[in-house]
């Protein structure tokens, strides 16, 4: 069963705080219902919505089931490797290491079983407070 604690999130957030600072990335860390790791990007020198949108849209069939994102992103951890490029990839590729540290996933699809140490989040801004890129 998924479970994460203030005190594993206490032992993982200084290497956040260290992948945030190298980025000029302003975000916090947080718990949500003692399961998920999630990391709330406030504002920073990346434009993560222009990539995402760029990168996305580039793509075959591009946004044929959504919009292009206007104010936030909910990163999806298993596939931002083909949403995102350039510094927003390797920011979220080293910051999604860094918070699965210690985590494990030995899940079954096939079987619908499903077994990880700790979900994780990376939210670009919130849906009633925008990201705000600082240049």
């Amino acid at each position: 069963m998924a479970y994460m604690s203030q005190d594993r999130k206490a032992k993982i957030a200084p290497v956040v705080r260290a992948i945030c600072k190298k980025y000029n990335i302003k975000a916090s860390l947080a718990v949500r219902h003692h399961s998920t790791l999630v990391l709330n990007v406030q504002q920073g020198s990346i434009d993560f919505i222009g990539n995402y949108n760029e990168t996305v849209d580039a793509r075959p069939g591009g946004f044929r089931n959504g919009s292009p994102a206007e104010k936030s992103i909910q990163v999806n951890p298993y596939w931002y490797h083909e949403h995102f490029s350039g510094r927003a990839k390797q920011f979220l590729a080293e910051v999604l290491a860094a918070m699965n540290t210690g985590n494990h996933d030995r899940s079954e699809i096939q079987y619908d079983y499903h077994d990880v140490g700790w979900y994780v989040d990376v939210n670009i801004g919130r849906w009633d407070q925008p990201y705000a890129l600082v240049r």
